[in-house]
């Protein structure tokens, strides 16, 4: 639970950290977000199911995303199932990663709304970091598993054209590094 945390931690403050001055006007502009953990853009990409790199271990070790596989279809020379098969994949996990991804903003929207009225006890905070953290691991299962999903639709040498069209190396065997399951 500590590393979960750790990473919500990780992608929360990454966006907020880019870009941004050292110093007492480090947080211009966060005072009037409706969520100060959360960017416009970060509300966005939670509501919409995006990926928000929830899933690149599975990406860079060479497990296909339904995303970039659609992206790729005709690189990949898909067959009109094999396409279904994705586009169905895809919509599968957008809904529940949207689905998701409402929580997770609800969660901090809570959690904001206590500091902003001065409510905010020890116990309320652990409540909420852990049901957070709890949602935020939901939703990086959602897209790591539809990686998983991808591998039963592509056939291995599909799955090595998407590993070289999206740039990823290949091992000293000229393999991916994923591997089938």
């Amino acid at each position: 639970m500590t590393r979960l945390l750790a990473f919500v931690l990780l992608v929360i403050t990454t966006g907020a950290a880019q870009g941004e001055a050292v110093g007492h006007d480090s947080y211009a502009g966060f005072h009037s977000r409706e969520i100060k953990a959360f960017s416009a853009s970060d509300v966005e990409g939670l509501q919409q199911g995006r990926g928000m790199e929830l899933a690149l271990p599975a990406e860079l070790n060479g497990y296909p995303g339904p995303m970039h596989v659609l992206e790729l279809a005709d690189a990949l020379n898909l067959t009109e199932e094999q396409r279904e098969r994705t586009e169905q994949a895809f919509e599968r996990m957008r809904e529940r990663a949207s689905d998701l991804g409402e929580q997770v903003i609800e969660s901090e929207r809570e959690l904001d709304r206590l500091f902003a009225e001065r409510r905010a006890t020890l116990e309320e905070i652990k409540r909420l970091t852990d049901q957070t953290a709890r949602r935020w691991g939901q939703l990086r299962a959602v897209h790591l598993e539809y990686h998983l999903v991808m591998l039963t639709v592509l056939d291995d040498e599909q799955v090595r054209q998407y590993v070289h069209h999206r740039g990823q190396p290949s091992d000293a065997h000229g393999h991916s590094q994923g591997h089938r399951h």
